[in-house]
């Protein structure tokens, strides 16, 4: 082996020891955030928060050290990538990506950061139950300020709030997302304008009630079993705002939110849930390990929750399949209930005022609003303390509808509190992800249909796994939407199957 060849092998080597250490340290992350919001004992978050950032920290200094930046130049020398496999090209292009952006940030600054978004998170939860904004304000005051700190230190992309949109979805700017979001707003608030004027609203009485908490996890083990939800690489359990967490592909949780005169939240969240999570357990295994090893953005990841949620969740051959299933957990609240009945009534739109409760078509009006909110924020330094203001005043303006507290509003959310501005758009997009891919499934699984109606569902999943999720992050999100329909993002397939679907439920001409 010459001199130079051996040279490589040792920095490819080195390099892959390196970002190994650094995933396996964000696994045990994962594990300490995932406790944090699903029963760690209150008392003891001010020094876990303490934990967090310490090793956060070590990850942070070690993919900034000069060993990696000696490393990444090394493997990036004309030539020092011939031979080498396309993830470890990715990878390093990743990494490079990473290493660039995080050296700007410096590593106090960044530890501190940790820490108060750790403690930010719990102080929401309790703020939240009590709606209490002012609470809360001085975390969330501190969290913007940090952010806009590293908006100047990474630079302004186009704008300051596309700084923060690239971190979710790599390449997105407020001026595609006004274009999309405009695209979507004229044609689908005329649609719930006319479904408001029409009156005939479905029946959604046997949705409240009171059902059993014990009966609503019965039913949530069972359909993510349904969906192909792999328990000895997983589990449920509940949490104040339901989220997953992939650790590996081989250790991918979820949570759901139970509440008892509320059928649907659990119904419907875990579905969500469970969408995340088939996406990180069918990573192929190959990138186990590596930073690949997950969504790449997540505006695709949210296309498979809300494609698993509403596509079929929320579709009639689901509920011609599993009502009798639901009925058996529910026989008093459901009977004389059919599928027709219940699928009407647990797609009935109405301006709400909670985001993860609402209707597929009034959803991204609320999408919408926290967009504007984000980019008042971070383009025209919107003062925090008036952010509640603003808010109630979006809902009155879009909704018709407005907060009678902050926790039915502005408090609603956990995103800020983890800092994680610029992520609600992701949901928007992943809505018209959504009905662009599961267009083309339609057109390549002509029984897409009758196999949801018979409770078929692993097909589906197995399409997905192939033009999805097996990539993790090896392929950007507009090679995936263009590999899978052989276009870029269109909003015109989500316009398109809204209308079809509730002119359809509310017998509009």
């Amino acid at each position: 082996m010459s001199e130079n060849a051996a040279a490589k092998e040792s920095a490819i080597e080195r390099f892959r020891a390196l970002t190994t250490q650094i995933k396996s340290y964000e696994e045990l992350l994962g594990v300490v955030y995932w406790d944090m919001r699903t029963g760690a004992p209150r008392k003891g978050i001010a020094q876990r928060s303490e934990a967090v950032g310490a090793l956060s920290s070590e990850m942070f200094r070690l993919s900034t050290s000069s060993e990696m930046g000696e490393l990444l130049d090394a493997l990036s020398e004309p030539g020092a990538q011939d031979g080498l496999t396309a993830i470890d090209r990715k990878l390093i292009q990743e990494t490079r990506k990473d290493y660039e952006r995080n050296l700007k940030i410096p590593p106090e600054l960044y530890r501190e950061y940790v820490v108060l978004t750790s403690q930010a998170e719990t102080a929401w939860e309790e703020a939240k139950a009590k709606s209490d904004f002012q609470g809360f304000l001085p975390y969330l005051k501190q969290i913007v300020d940090y952010n806009r700190r590293f908006i100047e230190l990474w630079g302004v992309k186009g704008t300051p709030y596309d700084t923060l949109l690239d971190m979710y979805e790599p390449g997105t700017t407020t001026a595609e997302l006004d274009r999309l979001f405009g695209e979507l707003r004229k044609r689908l608030v005329p649609l719930a304008e006319e479904i408001a004027k029409r009156g005939d609203k479905p029946d959604t009485s046997f949705l409240q009630g009171k059902f059993d908490k014990e009966a609503q996890k019965r039913f949530s083990l069972y359909t993510l079993g349904q969906m192909g939800y792999d328990f000895e690489a997983g589990r449920l359990d509940e949490s104040v705002h339901p989220f997953a967490t992939g650790l590996s592909t081989g250790d991918v949780r979820i949570t759901t939110r139970y509440l008892e005169d509320d059928l649907t939240s659990a119904l419907f969240g875990t579905i969500h849930e469970c969408g995340h999570a088939l996406y990180e357990q069918n990573v192929d295994p190959a990138l186990n390990g590596t930073p690949l090893c997950g969504g790449t953005s997540m505006g695709i990841h949210e296309s498979q929750s809300r494609l698993w949620e509403n596509m079929v969740g929320r579709s009639r051959g689901f509920w011609r399949r599993y009502l009798p299933e639901l009925k058996k957990e529910f026989p008093a609240q459901l009977e004389g209930v059919d599928a027709d009945a219940f699928y009407r009534g647990s797609n009935v739109v109405e301006p709400s005022l909670i985001r993860i409760e609402a209707d597929e078509l009034t959803y991204n009006i609320h999408i919408m609003i926290r967009y504007e909110i984000e980019k008042m924020l971070f383009n025209e330094n919107l003062d925090p303390e008036r952010l509640e203001e603003a808010w109630n005043a979006k809902y009155k303006e879009a909704l018709g509808i407005e907060p009678s507290n902050a926790g039915e509003g502005v408090l609603q959310d956990v995103h800020w509190s983890g800092g994680m501005f610029g992520y609600f758009p992701s949901y928007s997009l992943g809505n018209m992800y959504a009905a662009q891919i599961i267009h083309t499934a339609e057109k390549e699984m002509p029984s897409l249909a009758d196999d949801i109606e018979a409770g078929r569902l692993l097909p589906l999943k197995q399409w997905l796994t192939e033009k999805v999720y097996r990539h993790g992050k090896m392929l950007e999100p507009g090679e995936i939407i263009e590999r899978i329909t052989g276009e870029p993002l269109q909003s015109t397939y989500l316009c398109d199957y809204l209308e079809k679907k509730y002119k359809e439920i509310y017998r509009l001409g």
